[in-house]
């Protein structure tokens, strides 16, 4: 696809930028003859990140931590479910306004599920930021009422038995702490199931992107 003035600007806002999104989004629009690019930026400020997404009209953006909670200032719009999360990973142009979007919870929500199926019914979130957020939503929506690990009682991991612990931090290698009976998601994206949960709610974007299905 030749890039020309009526290419559509899609990206991603974080600390770090990955490539993953880049790899996985314009593999996407070119299998489906989409005139648009996708560029990862790693950024200080998600305030003037946002100012500059508007400015060159993108189509829509993600939001990656530490962002997720702080960018819902900077939105026009915000779909209920954020509302109530008080946290968004995705950002939409409709008309010139951007809305506010969570497609974490579709992603968390079929990660828990596997663990629910594999016959866990207690889950441990860690961390309690703007993903984590978005975890919990997915939890109380499968009628799980989660246990919040954090700093202040970051010392209890190791004593979690037979339950789903959901790494919604960046710190990484948590899993070699934690006892062997426990069902372990870890989003960070190095792992194989960050890799799984950034597949998930990559597809659920491109869909709300472009209304196409698409498996990555």
């Amino acid at each position: 696809m030749e890039i020309n003035s009526e290419t559509k600007l899609y990206g991603s806002f974080s600390i770090k930028a990955g490539n993953l999104g880049c790899k996985l989004f314009n593999k996407a629009f070119q299998d489906n003859n989409i005139n648009a690019i996708y560029k990862s930026f790693s950024i200080i400020s998600i305030k003037d990140a946002v100012a500059a997404a508007r400015t060159l009209n993108f189509a829509a953006f993600a939001v990656s931590m530490p962002f997720k909670i702080d960018v819902l200032k900077y939105v026009d719009e915000i779909v209920e479910e954020c509302c109530e999360i008080g946290a968004a990973n995705t950002i939409i142009n409709k008309n010139e306004k951007l809305w506010a979007y969570n497609t974490d919870i579709y992603a968390a929500n079929k990660a828990i599920s596997l663990g629910l199926d594999s016959g866990y019914s207690k889950l441990y979130i860690l961390g309690n930021g703007g993903y984590s957020k978005g975890v919990q939503y997915a939890a109380k929506k499968l009628s799980l009422n989660p246990i919040i690990i954090s700093r202040n009682n970051w010392n209890k991991i190791e004593n979690i038995e037979n339950s789903i612990i959901y790494n919604c931090t960046p710190v990484e290698e948590i899993s070699k702490i934690t006892h062997n009976s426990n069902y372990f998601i870890d989003c960070v994206t190095t792992t194989d199931w960050g890799k799984k949960l950034s597949m998930w709610q990559a597809s659920k974007q491109f869909k709300m992107y472009t209304g196409l299905e698409y498996k990555f």
